[in-house]
């Protein structure tokens, strides 16, 4: 378990986290979520010792990561997967990490062949791929069978088979009772991957909470019907305070009535229904919705650079 209690780091003027307090449990992935510049990364340096707090405290398993004798075999981490000597075949990387905390041989060759790494592994690593270098990056976080994961962008250079696997391999590792926190931009993937988010922006906690409660809040409440007659559902339904969008396919866009009330219109009337079901946002734009006020660095649109009326003078 990671616990974090106002948690706050400073550079000079800027404050890079900012009193940031959440747990991460066993047994599910939780995702940490955020904009460019929110602290994610800082977060998690502090998390692993690398990074002193100037204020809060973090513990891994009930102590700072520092204090652990055997620190592999209690937190695995992969920060930067380049972090290796170019110089060293994957093999003997992870088989120097190894050495540092007793751990033998035959745990070095299973997690090679866990990662996929077996035809490559008496290669060097500075000719890897940056999906090989992930996979070896994974390889050394896996390598003391840690309780707790901490994954700063993990997929990141997978191609869409190494995506799929390192998906499972997280929700595997997680069934197992481990607490496996993951940074990521792939909403996507995340998505599919992670029980629970952490958000934060600008250095400050925006949401802590299970990922359907998360897309819920952002989900508007709107409700999609598809009706061979559309139309005269449509003209039951509008009324004050509802509105009703329809396009030409029989497809209604209904706000202000439930599912439940929709359906018991169409039943009073002997409407078919061949769809009836509530909108709810993607975890993409819930994110986007929850931490429009947190991005730091925005890029113009397309129009903005090609009108010149909206051009800066």
């Amino acid at each position: 378990m990671i616990e974090a209690r106002g948690l706050t780091k400073r550079y000079g003027e800027k404050i890079a986290v900012d009193n940031l307090s959440f747990t991460v449990k066993p047994g599910i992935v939780t995702g940490f979520l955020g904009p460019n510049g929110a602290g994610k990364s800082t977060t998690m340096r502090m998390i692993l010792g690398l990074d002193a707090p100037t204020a809060g405290a973090v513990t891994v398993n009930g102590r700072p990561y520092a204090q652990h004798t055997a620190p592999l075999c209690e937190v695995g981490a992969l920060l930067e997967a380049r972090a290796i000597h170019t110089g060293r075949t994957a093999y003997n990387h992870l088989w120097a990490l190894a050495a540092t905390t007793g751990i033998g041989r035959k745990r070095v060759n299973e997690v090679i062949d866990l990662v996929g790494l077996r035809e490559v592994a008496k290669k060097r690593a500075g000719g890897f791929s940056l999906g090989m270098g992930q996979r070896l990056g994974l390889a050394s976080a896996l390598l003391g069978d840690p309780k707790i994961l901490v994954l700063d962008e993990p997929a990141n250079g997978l191609d869409p088979e190494g995506i799929l696997w390192i998906r499972n391999l997280l929700k595997d590792l997680a069934a197992e009772g481990k607490s496996v926190f993951v940074s990521s931009h792939l909403m996507s993937e995340m998505a599919l991957t992670a029980e629970h988010v952490i958000v934060v922006g600008r250095g400050k906690l925006i949401a802590d909470v299970p990922i359907a409660d998360f897309t819920q809040a952002a989900s508007a409440t709107t409700v999609r019907v598809r009706s061979p007659q559309a139309g005269g559902l449509r003209d039951l339904l509008v009324g004050p305070d509802i509105s009703v969008a329809s396009d030409s396919t029989g497809v209604l866009e209904v706000s202000g009535l439930t599912c439940d009330q929709i359906g018991e219109i169409a039943a009073a009337h002997s409407l078919t229904l061949f769809e009836l079901a509530p909108q709810q946002a993607s975890l993409e734009e819930a994110f986007m919705e929850l931490t429009r006020d947190a991005v730091q660095y925005r890029a113009s649109t397309a129009g903005e650079l090609t009108n010149p009326a909206r051009s800066p003078r």
